[in-house]
């Protein structure tokens, strides 16, 4: 059996923040009545037996401000790229000319800043779900070099104590991004 990696708390570190990293990213997307060709990366469309970014299928524009147009660049993928905004949750109702697909931004109505709100919070539990899978990665990872005696007892609580802090303060950001959001969504 081969003998556990050594532990690095900054890899673990690194981790957490990339996961609060990407729920920025993903709240880059919930625009307030703007058009933005970021609005659109989290959707994942099935093409070619694979679940693939939009933006590897078609190119994003925003010709006016309340407006976003997506030219797909194989004909046989509209249909799943309409499908994939449609599953987004994102509101947006596409109207398709050939390979192009135009989207209008909705006037945000206090039921549709709800539903952004929503939105939001999925993103931010993806994210504390994200956090903890690392956390689980770390501790997963101390029990093994102390099981395989490369780590003592008391390094293994100090540790362990560490990755907590981390979460902790993993969880924190993740809520306090999530306030900054839901103020901008909800702001009149």
């Amino acid at each position: 059996m081969a003998a556990p990696a050594p532990f690095n708390s900054q890899d673990i570190k690194r981790r957490m923040h990339g996961a609060v990293d990407a729920l920025k990213h993903d709240f880059g997307g919930l625009r307030t009545g703007r058009a933005s060709a970021t609005l659109l990366d989290p959707i994942h469309v099935d093409a070619y037996g694979a679940n693939m970014p939009l933006s590897q299928v078609a190119s994003v524009s925003v010709p006016e401000p309340r407006l976003l147009q997506i030219s797909v660049w194989d004909r046989g993928l509209v249909i799943a790229v309409e499908k994939a905004i449609h599953a987004s949750n994102l509101g947006l109702n596409p109207q398709t000319e050939g390979q192009v697909i135009r989207l209008r931004m909705p006037d945000l109505t206090q039921d549709r800043r709800k539903e952004l709100v929503k939105v939001a919070h999925q993103y931010a539990e993806k994210a504390r779900v994200a956090a903890r899978n690392v956390r689980r990665d770390g501790m997963d990872q101390l029990k093994a070099l102390e099981k395989a005696h490369l780590m003592s007892e008391d390094e293994h609580k100090t540790k362990a104590d560490e990755v907590q802090k981390f979460t902790d303060d993993t969880m924190k950001d993740i809520d306090a991004a999530l306030k900054v959001k839901e103020a901008e969504i909800m702001q009149v």
